[in-house]
């Protein structure tokens, strides 16, 4: 037998709670990636690997860790 999965009624989950903003530093991330193996093709042996450093082991890291901060309701409504 096949459990089938609650759908949410109306609201579209996703799994990884990625929003635009995740995204788009995600982008950022490949963008610096693709630039540093440009620049490895271009013979930059400085340049190339802080580029990929950075790409690799900084800012995509930092766009799978980041979560927009909400305000909390709960909170708010205990400073009143």
């Amino acid at each position: 037998m096949v459990a089938k999965a609650k759908v949410a009624s109306g609201k579209s989950d996703d799994s990884l709670g990625f929003t635009s903003s995740n995204y788009i530093i995600f982008a950022i991330g490949i963008a610096f990636v693709i630039i540093g193996f440009i620049a490895l093709r271009l013979g930059s042996l400085t340049l190339a690997p802080i580029l990929l450093v950075l790409g690799y082991c900084v800012i995509i890291p930092i766009a799978i860790m980041y979560r927009c901060k909400k305000d909390d309701p709960e909170k708010s409504a205990g400073a009143e």
